[in-house]
């Protein structure tokens, strides 16, 4: 493999990092401490083709590959995860599921709208009772002539109240069967269609988390996504690629957490010298650099097979997983090495360590990464 920044990455790194400094980086304790969605920077990152860095051209895309949307998320996560959180969200799993299952006319209607953040995009298979074992899922659709009538809800939906067009999975068939399932999209002011209240989060709290609540929502069958009873091997998939978006943003948190802790550790001086010649704090700066640069190999690598059109349920997973706990780690040693200004939110570390926690959780936690790697290697 190839280590070096590519000419596209460099690009993206440079145009994230300067429109950070003046959209983003002013803004992130205002946004973090109320809970404020920032729509109008996703409309800018729109017209930066971010929110749509991998749709084809011809759909108003940048149309760029795995490799470059890592990149961009990475970096936006060194500035604030939470924008990073959901700039992932839109890209890999809304616009990504119709991307990779929509019929040439639902990617033609939708995908423009979408790449440009003209359209914010939500997804949502999460349910109140059923986290990790989606496939109970009690959010029902039922055809009635020419439409399909959704009821029921779906949680920890990211964009839910901003959200102009949701991706949503729901039962078509009996409960617990794996092809009872089936993919809509479902858009803003159809009848039945409503939004419940904000979730109060640990972190991650400028990325707008919700819930989806439908009451006889009408849907036309042409919203339907592929077949009748595709939904839940559609969202396997989707989440299979979503999954090294969670390793992209984890890099970033761990990256952001890790250069915040070695320049505070060079300027602050106790006994006589800068702490980072301490050794104590010295192999805390070595632990992080080491298990970030295995992050980051894991999940450039996942990004390679992925453009190379590889499977990446294994390379997936082992990215989401180690990376995510790795960001974890590394933003409670930066914590750490800060001592006590590391526990006030004048310092970046205290946001990275509570943002740090949603990656082992969102988009199948760590012990369903663990399953998802032992079953295939078992295989």
């Amino acid at each position: 493999m190839n280590f070096s920044y590519n000419e596209n990455q460099k690009m993206i790194a440079d145009m994230i990092r300067a429109f950070g400094e003046q959209h983003i980086a002013p803004f992130v304790k205002e946004w973090d401490d109320n809970q404020i969605f920032p729509t109008d920077v996703f409309k800018k990152l729109g017209e930066l083709g971010l929110m749509g860095v991998l749709v084809p051209e011809h759909y108003g895309g940048s149309g760029f590959s795995y490799t470059e949307y890592v990149t961009a998320i990475e970096e936006l996560s060194k500035i604030d995860p939470s924008v990073g959180l959901s700039m992932a969200a839109h890209n890999s799993l809304c616009t990504g599921h119709i991307l990779q299952f929509g019929s040439e006319e639902q990617k033609q209607k939708y995908l423009p709208k979408l790449a440009t953040a003209e359209f914010i995009g939500a997804w949502g298979l999460t349910e109140h009772n059923t986290g990790s074992d989606s496939g109970a899922m009690s959010t029902t659709a039922v055809r009635e002539g020419d439409e399909w009538v959704i009821n029921g809800a779906k949680n920890f939906i990211t964009h839910a109240i901003s959200g102009d067009v949701a991706v949503v999975v729901v039962r078509t068939g009996e409960k617990g069967d794996s092809r009872g399932m089936s993919t809509f999209i479902v858009e803003k002011g159809m009848p039945g269609l409503s939004s419940g209240k904000k979730e109060d989060k640990l972190g991650m709290r400028a990325s707008e988390t919700a819930e989806l609540v439908f009451d006889n929502c009408r849907v036309p069958a042409a919203n339907m996504l592929g077949e009748e009873g595709e939904g839940f091997i559609q969202a396997m998939k989707v989440l299979d690629g979503g999954r090294i978006s969670i390793a992209a943003l984890s890099l970033g948190i761990a990256k952001g957490a890790y250069e915040a802790s070695l320049k505070y550790s060079k300027e602050r001086v106790q006994f006589g010298k800068p702490i980072a010649h301490h050794q104590a704090i010295a192999f805390k700066l070595a632990d992080m650099a080491t298990t970030i640069d295995a992050s980051e190999l894991l999940t450039y690598q996942a990004a390679a097979k992925k453009n190379a059109s590889e499977p990446t349920t294994l390379c997936g997973a082992k990215a989401k997983y180690y990376s995510s706990e790795v960001a974890v780690k590394v933003s409670a040693d930066a914590v750490q090495i800060h001592g006590g200004y590391g526990y006030t939110k004048d310092f970046p570390v205290e946001r990275f360590y509570r943002d740090s926690k949603l990656c082992t959780i969102g988009e199948g936690t760590s012990e369903i990464q663990k399953m998802v790697i032992t079953k295939q290697i078992l295989k």
